[in-house]
This record gives structure tokens, sequence and C-alpha cells, in this order.
């Protein structure tokens, strides 16, 4: 799909601040499309806003907080037009031994990875099948495989990949669902880790990483630039030297 044609399409990307959100937003823009930007923290959004100019719109909005889905979809139809894609992007990774320590972030985990994509989806759905679109869901590796540490962010991945195959099948051929399960990437994940031990870990993984936020946008930039006729409905991307 050209340039021009995109022009017309709106992407909405959820947790668009920063990581894989910032950088799908950046690729999507420059290929053409118009983006709202969605995330909580404000600031980092609507600086990106302005740093992409036109054809960019900044919305505070928290994936766990249907309310403000709503109005979020509301503003993008006013401001952009119906949207045509959406990012579910959104997502924490509060790794940890399985204590009740933990608790508290096993229960962000499931609500913002995968309610809140599942949340985001319905709101936004009546949109996205309106002239046929496509809806994009970032899982992870460890949606495939896990490991001490990772059972509930794989669980609610895992959650993720389930989900989007029938929606896959539910929603086709009118919506292409596409889910892109990245390995370890260059991002800021690792800094909201409350287990300290376990961030110090997986930080010193995470910054030898070859893999960078940039690299799997244009994945997702690729993909949705495809022909209606085809559908890429599972990309799983790793470093070249991940085993796992």
């Amino acid at each position: 799909m050209s340039d021009s044609q995109n022009r017309s399409r709106v992407a909405v990307i959820t947790g668009a601040s920063s990581g894989i959100g910032a950088a799908t937003a950046r690729s999507l823009h420059a290929a053409g499309y118009r983006v709202a930007l969605l995330a909580r923290r404000v600031d980092r959004i609507e600086a990106l806003a302005a740093e992409l100019g036109d054809g960019a719109v900044a919305i505070e909005a928290d994936v766990t907080d249907r309310d403000a889905l709503v109005a979020a979809a509301a503003r993008v139809e006013q401001e952009l037009g119906t949207a045509d894609v959406l990012v579910n992007n959104a997502g924490i990774m509060l790794l940890g031994p399985f204590s009740s320590g933990q608790r508290e972030d096993y229960r962000a985990m499931i609500e913002v990875n995968l309610l809140g994509a599942i949340t985001t989806t319905e709101v936004f759905l009546d949109q996205i099948k309106d002239g046929g679109g496509d809806i994009v869901n970032i899982s992870s590796v460890a949606g495939r495989v896990s490991g001490p540490g990772s059972g509930v962010y794989s669980a609610s991945k895992w959650g993720v990949n389930g989900w989007s195959e029938s929606l896959r099948q539910e929603l086709l051929p009118a919506v292409r669902v596409t889910l892109i399960e990245p390995g370890i990437v260059a991002t800021e994940l690792p800094t909201h880790i409350t287990h300290e031990a376990t961030r110090t870990g997986v930080q010193q993984a995470y910054d030898v990483a070859t893999v960078t936020a940039e690299d799997v946008a244009e994945v997702i930039t690729f993909t949705l630039g495809r022909p209606r006729h085809l559908a890429i409905n599972e990309i799983m991307l790793r470093p070249a030297d991940q085993a796992l």
C-alpha cells in the first residue's frame, strides 16, 4: 500500500509513550498514517505528537479504564476519522518469584496485558469493522515459552495468544488480526520490575539486546501494508542469539 493510500488510514496505538508503541507511531506516521497516541504518560505522548506534526494526536487513556477508552474513541473519530488500525501494545512485565508479595503485580499484568487489550478492542471494534481494518496484538515469546519468575506474565500473554486466534476466526475476512510475539527487545520494560534481584538480572539481558523497538515497528508496518487479500496472522521474532 502506497503512502498516499495510507493517508486516509487512521491507526490507534496504545502504550505509545515509549518503546514499541512510540516506534510504531513514528513508523506508521512516516508511512502516511494518521496516528492516535494513547497512553497514561500524557507529557510523553504530547511531545511525540508535536514531533510527528500533522496527523498525530495525543490522547491520555489508561487501558484498564473503559470510560477513558470510550472517550478516546470519540476523540479519534472526531479529530482524525474512523479508526482503521488498532495496535494493542500497552503492557507491563513485572517478573519475579511467585509469592504473596507479588500479588499486586500479578493483578496489574492481567488487567493491563490481557483485559486492557480486550477492552480496548471491544471499544474500538465498531470503528475497525466499518471499512475493514486491522488489529495488531503485541504478545511475547513468553506467551509460548515460560520459566521461573515469569509465570503470571506468561499467563497474560498466553491469554492474548488464545484470544487473538479466536478473534481472527470470528472477524475474518473483514478484519485482519495479527499477533506479534517479540523476544528480548531494547525497551524500558525491565525498569518497572518491583522485585529488585529479578530487575537487575533482566536489565542485564536487556542492556545487550540487539533487537530494537524500531525493528519491531518495521515488521508491524510491513504487515499492515500487505494487500487486503493477504493476512499475516502471527510473527515471532527474537534476537538471533536468543535461545528461548
